[in-house]
């Protein structure tokens, strides 16, 4: 695949310059982000949730319980819309009308299948190597009665937009404002704190690599 097709769901119309097809563009919001929101119409009515995701390939993975009425909807073709953000900054212009964000978005539009039992475990180590990466080897391996308890979904990356004002300016030449005003941008990055042993690990174990890894890939990417 290459270039994302435009679609009457995926054309930008406010600000279309700002669009981005390039299909590596997409795949770079996806695997900077940990979660994104999912929305679909149930029962008549719009519902949006946040999720863990990973991408494996040209698909997006997502996870659930199978006793989720939400998850159940989507496994069974329910069409659903998944937005990831990173925010970057605050546009600070010298009317409100002209301040703004600066931001990297992804809008995926998809009908998800369910990874069936025999490839479920695989995909549930995707999405932890992104979400938590190397934790797997600190850990005790899933049971079968976690992987049936769980649901994985794969969703194709084949109807999907991207946005990226991170560059846009703030002011433009002769606008007719008092440069007098302060104007500017306020960058925004995510951090990591001080990993938090919990009450009951033992005195003196020490925080894993995977831990550490996690928090330098914060440090270094300024998302998650």
């Amino acid at each position: 695949m290459t270039d994302l097709p435009l679609t009457a769901r995926t054309r930008v119309r406010r600000l279309p310059h700002h669009q981005v097809t390039d299909r590596t563009a997409l795949y770079d919001v996806i695997d900077g982000a940990l979660a994104a929101t999912i929305a679909l119409v149930r029962d008549d009515r719009p519902v949006a949730l946040p999720i863990g995701i990973a991408r494996d390939g040209d698909d997006l993975l997502l996870h659930g319980s199978t006793g989720s009425d939400f998850f159940r909807r989507i496994a069974a073709g329910t069409p659903v819309c998944i937005t990831v953000t990173h925010l970057m900054g605050l546009k600070y212009a010298r009317s409100l009308f002209d301040s703004s964000m600066r931001y990297r978005c992804a809008v995926v539009h998809g009908v998800a299948s369910v990874v069936p039992p025999e490839e479920k475990e695989a995909a549930l180590l995707v999405l932890s190597e992104h979400l938590m990466p190397g934790r797997s080897e600190d850990v005790r391996p899933m049971t079968a009665r976690e992987l049936a308890a769980t649901m994985v979904l794969r969703i194709p990356l084949v109807e999907a937009s991207v946005k990226d004002n991170a560059g846009s300016v703030v002011e433009e030449d002769d606008d007719g404002e008092d440069r007098a005003v302060w104007a500017g941008t306020l960058p925004l990055r995510w951090v990591a704190d001080e990993p938090r042993t919990s009450a009951q690990t033992h005195p003196g174990t020490r925080v894993p690599d995977s831990v550490r890894r996690a928090a330098a890939r914060v440090a270094t990417t300024g998302t998650a």
